[in-house]
């Protein structure tokens, strides 16, 4: 019994370690790297929060597409060849965000370290 516990502790934290470790292929920039992002209009700019926490506060140029309208098929809006930006409220659901993308087939996907918490317009 006790073997088994210690198992599931450890498969228990492998997916805790797994979650928070930064995506494979992802690059991850800061809100002040951001602004020199936002000029280049062949980028894809998306924040994953929530429709009223966007209508509060956004970033323009940036597209709302909600994180769990993603998994939806939300990502129709968006093409594969074009690097994505991704920005949430504290960065953890736009790093959740840019490994569901890299997993769907996306080339180039950015995540904004800190999100809007960070940002400084």
């Amino acid at each position: 019994m006790l073997e088994y516990i210690n198992y599931l502790l450890l498969v228990m934290l492998f997916f805790i370690i797994n979650r928070m470790l930064p995506a494979k292929g992802v690059r991850h920039i800061t809100t002040l790297d951001l602004k020199n992002e936002l000029k280049d209009k062949n980028k894809q700019f998306v924040d994953v929060r929530t429709p009223s926490e966007y209508k509060s506060n956004h970033i323009k140029g940036f597209k709302n597409l909600p994180l769990h309208q993603l998994a939806g098929g939300a990502t129709k809006e968006l093409s594969k060849e074009k690097e994505v930006v991704v920005i949430c409220q504290s960065g953890m659901r736009s790093q959740k965000a840019s490994k569901f993308l890299k997993k769907l087939g996306f080339a180039h996907v950015t995540n904004v370290k800190g999100g809007m918490s960070a940002w400084r317009s």
